[in-house]
């Protein structure tokens, strides 16, 4: 685990997901990604190098513990968060997606994709919805 500007190393909250201070730009969201706990780190840099080869703009920050991505001035279009046994990728116009992802929320428009260590990603599925979901509205927050 790397260690933040001030020297320190981040803090895991209960679920193990990384306490991370809330900031714009790539810094903040590597800083979280290294500080995921064992295959969540390796995930979590594959997660944000497809996110970044598949929309060459995006726009990242981490608010609420979590990377957020989205286009700047537009909103953002999905975030993902780490729990002990998953990482949840959360899709904030996933109804609109085609497929629509599986995991259902209280929201309305929001749909999950849960990865678990030994679930094998479908990178040319996930980068298509990372390209419908960043050319729809995004999520203002």
């Amino acid at each position: 685990m790397t260690k933040t500007a001030s020297g320190t190393r981040p803090t895991l909250l209960s679920d193990g997901n990384p306490q991370i201070a809330k900031a714009e730009g790539d810094a903040p969201v590597q800083a979280y990604i290294a500080a995921m706990p064992g295959w969540k780190s390796d995930l979590g840099r594959r997660l944000d190098a497809l996110i970044g080869r598949t929309v060459l703009d995006v726009h990242k920050a981490v608010k609420w513990n979590s990377p957020f991505y989205g286009i700047k001035g537009e909103g953002w279009f999905l975030s993902f968060h780490c729990f002990t046994k998953y990482i949840k990728v959360a899709f904030f116009r996933g109804s609109s997606l085609e497929p629509v992802p599986p995991g259902v929320s209280k929201q309305k428009e929001v749909r999950y994709l849960d990865i678990r260590e030994d679930d094998q990603l479908d990178e040319a599925q996930f980068a298509d919805w990372v390209r419908q979901a960043s050319r729809l509205p995004g999520e203002r927050m």
